[in-house]
């Protein structure tokens, strides 16, 4: 187990870096000058490249790759080129919206996808087992975006219950005002996300249900359902703990885009903007953060899935 933690980590770590590489690439070669920006319509050439020299845009792009890691290295993700304030400070800050929205919606979509792909699976060729697996092919095929407005509509608009854009300016400090601003926006990616695990967890029930281990039970007195909660689950949770990593990366993407619905001061809504404005240095370090974030979850779950996994220790 620790020699594979240990590959795992220079997996990561290698990971971390090629993504760093390519995200300070990719905006580097961005159509745009953010010195013109700052300088505005009317700045001379010679205040363009003043500005260029403060930045230090004019410096090798090798150069300027070296001293911005090197910053990364001691826990110093830069300052934003448009404001100077600490881009850790302001991650810090617009992580408290966006975190616990992505834990609420990951909460949602468990408590849609797990029981109810379960009862799909059990009540395959049934009505019900029919109706929950349509519903989930046409909750998945749902955009966000329109989840979220037509929402926003019901539940803000006409029925009044929940707040519809925005967040509280006392922040978690208002815990109820904080968490009803959070309740639709986590709905509508939990809802989506969920159901798209649904169709996972329904598939891997099914598959369950076909194992040898699961046909001897049922041979021995137990019915199809107990069979499978007793010997079929955890074979149906390594597999949802591994296809959890990657709806934690979509519930990121759902956060970014909801973020903008819903008016929300997070990560993705400063993202965002800050790519409009071409602020480089917090635009790279918000995608390094959001990457390795991502990274990270990986390699947590591969080493959950390491660790529960006999037939993987044995291959080890």
């Amino acid at each position: 187990m620790i020699r594979y933690a240990v590959t795992r980590i220079l997996f990561l770590a290698l990971g971390l870096v090629v993504a760093s590489v390519l995200i300070f690439a990719t905006l580097r070669i961005l159509p745009g000058d953010v010195a013109q920006m700052i300088a505005g319509t009317e700045g001379t050439p010679a205040q363009v490249a003043a500005i260029r020299t403060d930045l230090g845009l004019d410096r090798p792009v090798a150069l300027q790759y070296l001293g911005w890691m090197g910053g990364v290295l001691t826990g110093d993700l830069g300052s934003s080129m448009i404001t100077g304030s600490s881009v850790a400070s302001e991650l810090a800050q617009k992580a408290q919206v966006t975190i616990p929205l992505g834990v609420m919606a990951l909460a949602i979509a468990i408590v849609i996808a797990v029981p109810l792909g379960i009862l799909s699976a059990v009540r395959r060729g049934r009505a019900s087992g029919t109706a929950l697996s349509v519903g989930a092919q046409l909750l998945a095929a749902v955009p966000v975006v329109w989840a979220g407005l037509m929402l926003a509509v019901v539940f803000a608009v006409l029925l009044g219950w929940l707040p519809a854009q925005g967040f509280p300016r006392a922040g978690w400090h208002d815990p109820a005002a904080a968490l009803r601003a959070l309740v639709l926006p986590a709905v509508t990616i939990g809802v989506v996300e969920g159901a798209m695990l649904m169709r996972f967890v329904r598939s891997a029930t099914l598959q369950a249900t076909g194992e040898d281990f699961v046909r001897t039970a049922a041979a021995k007195g137990l019915t199809r359902a107990q069979a499978l909660i007793r010997h079929g689950l955890p074979s149906v949770g390594l597999s949802v703990i591994t296809v959890l990593g990657l709806q934690i990366a979509g519930i990121l993407v759902g956060a970014v885009v909801i973020e903008q619905v819903f008016t929300l001061p997070g990560i993705g809504r400063m993202l965002v903007t800050d790519v409009g404005a071409r602020d480089l240095v917090k635009v790279q370090g918000e995608l390094l953060v959001l990457t390795g974030f991502v990274l990270v979850i990986g390699f947590v779950v591969d080493l959950v899935h390491h660790a529960l996994d006999p037939r993987q220790r044995e291959r080890a």
